[in-house]
C-alpha cells in the first residue's frame, strides 16, 4: 500500500502544481467532510456537490493557505459554511429506516436525560430514525454545532475559533440545540415512527 503524504507535504506539492498533493488530501478528508456535510444538508447528492466544489476551490486557491495553520479545521470550516449556505437556499428532508425498539427506547432515554452522554448521543444519532427526524427540526446553525461537537469532536474552544463566535455564543447554541432535541424526542411516538410537524419556537 502506498504511504499517504502528511498534510504539510501534500499542501507543498499542491502549491507547486503537483495534483498528487490534492489526491492525498482528498483521500484523507473526503469521507469525513461528506459525512459532516450530509448531517447538515440531509441530501447525499448535495453533500457530494458541496465537498467536490470545496476541493476544486482548494486546488485553485491553495496559494492563499497559511502553512502555519492546521489544515483539517480550516478545510472542514469551509465545507460546513458551504453546507449552512446551502440550507438557507432550500430545505431538504430524507427518509431512513427506523431502528429496533430497544435502540429507540435507549436513544430517547439518553437524549432526554438532563446529562446525556455525548458519545451515545452521536452514535445513536447516526442510526436512529427519530433522531434524524428531530435533526430536521433544528435550525441549520444548531445542526452545525451538533455536528462539530459530537461528530467531528471539536471542543467548545475550537468551535469558537473556527466559527469565529464568542465562547458564550457557542455554549448557547449547543444548549439550545440539545434542549430542542430533548423536547422533540420526548414527544416521539414509536407506534407512528414519527415525531410530527416541526413547530416554530
Amino acid at each position: 500500500m502506498k504511504e499517504q503524504l502528511p498534510d504539510f507535504q501534500a499542501i507543498t506539492r499542491l502549491k507547486q502544481g503537483d495534483l498528487a498533493g490534492l489526491d492525498a488530501l482528498i483521500a484523507r478528508y473526503q469521507l469525513r467532510a461528506l459525512r459532516a456535510v450530509y448531517l447538515i444538508v440531509r441530501d447525499s447528492a448535495l453533500a457530494e456537490d458541496i465537498v467536490q466544489d470545496a476541493f476544486i476551490r482548494l486546488a485553485q486557491k491553495i496559494s492563499q493557505f497559511d502553512d502555519a495553520r492546521p489544515f483539517a479545521p480550516w478545510f472542514l470550516r469551509i465545507v460546513l459554511n458551504d453546507a449552512l449556505k446551502a440550507t438557507q437556499r432550500q430545505k431538504r428532508q430524507i427518509s431512513l429506516d427506523g431502528c429496533e425498539a430497544g435502540e429507540t427506547a435507549a436513544m430517547i432515554e439518553a437524549i432526554t436525560d438532563p446529562q446525556p452522554d455525548p458519545e451515545t448521543l452521536i452514535a445513536d444519532a447516526e442510526t436512529c430514525h427519530e433522531v434524524w427526524l428531530a435533526l430536521d427540526c433544528l435550525l441549520p446553525e444548531q445542526r452545525a454545532v451538533i455536528v462539530q461537537r459530537y461528530y467531528l469532536g471539536y471542543s467548545e474552544a475550537e468551535m469558537s475559533i473556527e466559527l469565529r463566535r464568542p465562547p458564550g455564543t457557542i455554549k448557547w447554541l449547543l444548549h439550545a440545540a440539545r434542549q430542542r432535541l430533548r423536547s422533540l424526542l420526548a414527544t416521539f411516538d414509536p407506534t407512528r415512527s414519527e415525531i410530527g410537524v416541526c413547530e416554530e419556537e
